[in-house]
């Protein structure tokens, strides 16, 4: 299995915030799962790769060439592939997924997971998206989303696209439970 990672990369961030994504390296890197993410060096990001390589794991980066130039990558990934920019980068992180996890992350991460979301609403991506919510980071999040359902702009099935749990090791027991191969989401996307 490989699951793609979003993350911050912000390196100001409470602890909590870092410890958890370095529980999430290390827990993904001993169950053998490979780990996707986009290849930044520092905060949650540079957390989540030193942890999955302290632990043995594997882990690719795809990163998009101006943040490779800029030295914004991490050094001593297992693979690392350069894109030309931030939508073939997204392109490639899904295309080597079969799963997502969200640790807390600011716009960039928040894109990526409405984007996964979007694409598993309409079948275009397949497997469990897990919002691991530290410390109540996306408890606004969940809250506009459930508003979307109660204003029908989602359907109340919807809520089933993504899971939240509050901790890596309950991201690790979703991914164990999701059915990998639901495809039947498009047929009420429309509403």
């Amino acid at each position: 299995m490989t699951v793609c990672v979003f993350a911050s990369s912000s390196s100001r961030v409470n602890s909590e915030f870092g410890e958890a994504a370095e529980e999430l390296g290390s827990l993904l890197a001993k169950s053998g799962i490979h780990v996707v993410f986009g290849g930044g060096g520092i905060g949650l990001m540079g957390k989540l790769a030193d942890s999955v390589l302290r632990h043995g794991g594997k882990i690719t980066g795809v990163i998009p060439a101006f943040m490779k130039e800029e030295g914004w990558g991490h050094h001593g990934l297992t693979k690392v592939i350069i894109t030309p920019d931030m939508g073939e980068r997204k392109k490639n992180m899904f295309r080597l997924s079969n799963a997502v996890i969200a640790l807390p992350g600011g716009i960039g991460t928040l894109e990526e997971l409405a984007e996964a979301i979007t694409l598993k609403q309409l079948s275009l991506f397949i497997g469990p998206i897990i919002i691991i919510n530290t410390r109540g980071f996306y408890d606004s999040l969940i809250k506009f989303l459930d508003n979307m359902v109660a204003e029908s702009f989602l359907r109340s099935e919807h809520k089933g696209i993504w899971e939240v749990v509050s901790a890596p090791s309950e991201a690790l027991n979703a991914l164990n439970r999701k059915d990998m191969g639901n495809e039947e989401w498009r047929k009420i996307a429309r509403i």
